[in-house]
């Protein structure tokens, strides 16, 4: 008795004991934390302005949570491609406790088993690594959390950016952490994310070359000081969402972004037979108040906010164009589901709360984006944030310069501003679609522009006094494709209806309707085989198209002068107009082209009833070639002398950029510059490998289809053996055959492209050396005696070692495309 009643006794003193550990811990806790700022959301912080210290409060272990990376302040530069608002990782993490040390761990969501079975999943667990993305040290606890210094976390290189500029040949640079603070104007606490922000400062020295220039000056273009680049990265710590949203697997006929690494995972619990790899489409999470309603209200809007950094009027027509989303929700029958606000002035646009449309400068023109924060387990787009690079409009102003030379006098008409708005509001359409999961449909402008999701080209149309019409440049509101992918991926059906047989009605009936689509990956290389998946192209009938641009071409460069530019401006910028209005057809080129060993499809699934793929006839296909022939004439490559004699050299403080013509003239205007640019872009799509490739194997399955020696023949038979020309256009001629040439040598050393297309190239060559050889014994002009001497001796070179011959890439012609990646 007296032993239990000793043992009682020990009990109750060592609880005790506990329990006084604990209270002196608290109050350890508590006088730790007295003086500190306290952010009080779903992870608690202590900022220590004496010290620059931010604690952390951990009070759940083992429980997963979001922990997103984003970047607030960038580098404006569209080559290193580090912009304001970058959003980095998503990552599924949880702390976990061993002692005093706390780890947080990065879970690897790609591989999972959906079992109810604990064995099951801990054996894919065990399979497959996890990450520790950080160690921290326990400075005080409590009961039910602890308190670790998370100032070395939030101020690490969270974004990778010192691999980033190594890639990039800028040096090599590291986290200075003498020259980097936490950022507490940006550094705040919520019920259900917790978001802090550091001043990053990289140090380290450029990469020079032997000759003691820079290799990339990006970095000195875009930083005052190039050896200390300091940037803003952001961390959101983020609750994650409730279970009450489901999943929707992904189908490639629907129009809705699956990305097997952000949104997809293999599936180890499948059945055997059944396909372990899972994809779910991106959406946000969207219900109808009352789904059985064939209109209602929902539960929570989908709300935009737009950046107030963006001037009027382009702020307006951001706004205006991000809000013909909400057409796409009423068809689905929603009501004022999709609202765009402006940005509230205490708002973060990199806190995860708010979906965002942002205004970025960078030096140059680049691409815009649609990014998302995407809830890795399930696909749900938890933030969507948009990217606009604002030099966009800028550089449609200038095509609309080039067009209607519409400077008369100081007026400057107001054609030119309304193209541009015209062109951003589809813009921030687009962009606001890819972060509502929407993925391009490049075969849009085939069905009169039923998406906003395509690369719009501007419409450019004569009017009734034979004059140049931008007045339907663009077009105005959503499109029925866009309707009806947002049909299918939000539309909430009753509990009482069968969700998969109505999104399968609902792709039947897209299907029926004769919408389109081609996705991004069979539509941006040059050398994709879809005809209607094109960038930046207008019009069902891509030859028909391409005649009317080179007639518009033609229009405007006869008239182009003096008129294109505003009066005070330097003559010789008169070259920055120059440019997107000369290569005008460098798009619809590749529409064409598509023709040219092309095969129409669809992303069929068995049973859908959809079409199997059809090549194009033979007859369109030699119409194809015959255009993209007509495009390399030296008569249509000939610049107006007239303009020629208006273009001076360069004035200090106006250096030549990439978006000028290539020169060999020194300071002054190359005239055959512009000539070499285009016949690249038209060869680049000619003698694509991969369309060679599909050509000899249409032709072997049916040789009424022109194989790829038959293209040669023809393109040889246009540059070379037509009838020489004299003067510019002689020139011209010799220019555009030299390059033919030099691609039939690139061609038959390349070991990517097919025995027997190498084989065709090399029998080119040597024909047309033989073909050559005959011309020694005609009267020629000394330029072309020349011209064919060099050239055969090119070719004896090359054929004698073809390892050591290279390419002549002095010709590359200024991008079309934004700049960057």
């Amino acid at each position: 008795m007296q032993q239990v009643f000793s043992k009682t006794i020990f009990c109750i003193i060592l609880m005790c004991s506990f329990q006084a550990a604990w209270a002196q811990k608290a109050a350890s806790f508590e006088d730790r934390v007295k003086d500190l700022e306290h952010f009080d959301g779903f992870f608690d912080l202590y900022w220590d302005q004496k010290s620059g210290q931010l604690l952390l409060q951990i009070d759940r272990f083992g429980d997963a949570f979001i922990y997103q990376s984003s970047m607030p302040r960038g580098l404006g530069s569209n080559d290193l491609g580090l912009d304001r608002g970058q959003l980095g990782a998503t990552r599924l993490v949880e702390f976990f406790r061993s002692g005093p040390k706390i780890l947080m761990i990065e879970n690897n969501t790609f591989y999972r088993a959906t079992s109810q079975n604990p064995a099951e999943l801990a054996a894919v667990e065990g399979s497959f690594a996890r990450s520790v993305i950080w160690g921290f040290e326990v400075l005080h606890e409590t009961e039910s959390s602890v308190l670790v210094d998370a100032t070395g976390f939030f101020l690490r290189d969270a974004h990778g950016i010192a691999t980033w500029l190594s890639r990039a040949q800028q040096g090599t640079y590291l986290v200075d952490l003498t020259r980097s603070a936490i950022f507490t104007p940006s550094t705040k606490a919520f019920a259900d994310n917790t978001e802090i922000e550091a001043v990053i400062t990289f140090t380290g020295n450029p990469k020079y070359g032997e000759d003691g220039s820079l290799v990339n000056d990006s970095l000195s273009t875009v930083a005052p000081d190039p050896t200390a680049i300091t940037v803003h990265l952001h961390h959101s710590l983020v609750r994650l969402p409730d279970s009450q949203y489901t999943p929707l697997p992904y189908d490639p006929r629907a129009g809705l972004m699956g990305s097997p690494r952000d949104n997809g995972f293999v599936d180890y619990g499948t059945a055997v037979g059944d396909p372990v790899n899972v994809l779910y489409a991106r959406r946000h999470r969207l219900q109808k108040t009352h789904p059985e309603a064939i209109f209602s209200e929902a539960v929570e809007p989908i709300i935009y906010y737009v950046d107030s950094g963006a001037p009027e009027p382009i702020r307006s027509a951001l706004i205006e164009g991000a809000s013909w989303w909400n057409q796409a929700f009423e068809a689905a029958g929603y009501r004022d589901a999709f609202q765009v606000r402006i940005l509230p002035d205490d708002a973060d646009p990199m806190d995860v709360r708010y979906n965002v449309i942002q205004w970025v400068h960078r030096s140059t023109r680049g691409w815009s984006y649609g990014a998302s924060v995407v809830d890795p387990r399930t696909g749900e787009i938890i933030k969507g944030h948009v990217t606009l690079g604002s030099l966009r409009v800028r550089q449609d102003y200038l095509i609309a310069e080039g067009l209607i030379a519409p400077y008369e006098d100081e007026r400057v008409p107001d054609a030119l501003l309304k193209m541009s708005l015209a062109r951003i509001r589809q813009l921030s359409a687009h962009e606001v679609g890819h972060t509502l999961g929407m993925e391009h449909n490049f075969a849009a402008s085939v069905n009169e522009r039923a998406s906003v999701m395509d690369y719009p080209f501007p419409l450019i149309r004569f009017d009734d006094n034979g004059e140049i019409d931008l007045s339907d440049a663009y077009g105005v509101g959503i499109g029925d494709w866009d309707k009806r992918v947002v049909m299918y991926g939000y539309q909430d059906f009753p509990d009482t209806a069968d969700a998969n047989a109505e999104r399968r009605e609902i792709l039947r009936k897209t299907r029926d309707s004769g919408l389109l689509y081609v996705a991004d990956s069979d539509s941006r290389d040059p050398g994709t085989a879809h005809p209607s998946g094109n960038l930046w192209d207008n019009g069902n009938d891509a030859i028909t198209e391409l005649e009317h641009l080179m007639k518009v071409r033609a229009y405007a460069l006869e008239n182009f002068g003096a008129r294109n530019i505003r009066p005070g401006r330097p003559m010789a910028v008169i070259e920055e107009v120059l440019v997107p209005l000369y290569l005008l057809h460098r798009f619809q080129v590749q529409a064409v082209g598509k023709l040219i060993g092309g095969q129409y499809f669809t992303y069929a699934m068995r049973g859908d009833e959809q079409a199997m793929p059809v090549t194009v006839e033979a007859q369109k296909q030699q119409a194809a070639i015959a255009a993209l022939l007509d495009t390399l004439d030296p008569d249509l490559l000939s610049l107006p002398q007239s303009l020629l004699d208006v273009i001076p050299a360069r004035p200090p403080g106006h250096d030549l950029s990439r978006e000028s013509f290539s020169r060999t003239t020194g300071v002054l205007f190359d005239p055959l510059a512009p000539a070499a640019s285009a016949f690249s872009l038209t060869l680049d799509v000619l003698l694509h490998r991969d369309r060679a490739a599909r050509m000899n194997a249409f032709h072997a399955a049916d040789e009424r289809l022109p194989a790829f020696n038959s293209l040669l023949d023809s393109l040889i038979g246009t540059s070379w053996q037509s009838r020489r020309r004299s003067g510019m256009e002689g020139a011209i001629q010799r220019v555009g055959s030299y390059q033919v040439l030099q691609r039939l040598m690139g061609i038959s050393i390349d070991a990517a492209s097919t025995p027997q297309v190498r084989a065709q190239a090399l029998m080119s060559i040597r024909e047309l050396d033989d073909w050559l050889s005959k011309q020694s014994s005609k009267r020629l002009e000394p330029e072309w005696e020349a011209h064919y001497g060099l050239v055969r001796h090119e070719i004896a070179l090359m054929l004698e070692n073809p390892r050591a011959w290279a390419p002549d890439q002095r010709q590359a012609p200024p991008p079309g495309s934004p700049i960057g990646n």
